[in-house]
């Protein structure tokens, strides 16, 4: 199953945490959010597909989760857990550790923000830029 998320850049973004990464549908961010890679998101975790939800709470699922932005692409792979609320309407945080709240929609994943390509950073520092979080589940 597959859902897009439509959100654009910020002056602000950084993408320098070590442990996750994060899409608001907040429209301003401070240099604090250093693992925001987008604003204006057209939803947070509460407006997945309910068909989605369900496959997100199963420990099995294979999560991944694609930025989309210009010609460049950045791939996340994580896993579902029966701990996922999704219940925050305006965050949508994937993680590396086990760690689960209601802006959680993956744990355990292979990379964070840190890793992110510079170029695509550059790109989310412009308020112009859109980009799109792809995510499917397995």
């Amino acid at each position: 199953m597959r859902f897009e998320i439509s959100f654009h850049g910020h002056k602000n973004v950084r993408s320098l945490h070590p442990k996750s990464i994060e899409i608001t549908t907040d429209p301003d961010l401070t240099v604090n959010g250093d693992c925001i890679v987008g604003v204006g998101a057209s939803c947070g975790c509460l407006g997945i597909p309910d068909e989605m939800k369900i496959l997100l709470r199963k420990p099995q699922s294979k999560v991944t989760c694609t930025i989309l932005v210009e010609d460049l692409s950045f791939k996340i792979t994580g896993s579902g857990s029966e701990k996922l609320t999704l219940a925050n309407p305006h965050d949508i945080v994937i993680r590396k550790s086990n760690f689960t709240c209601p802006r959680t929609l993956s744990i355990g994943c292979d990379i964070a923000s840190d890793a992110i390509p510079r170029q695509m950073i550059k790109a989310l520092q412009n308020p112009w830029t859109i980009g799109i979080f792809r995510i499917e589940v397995k």
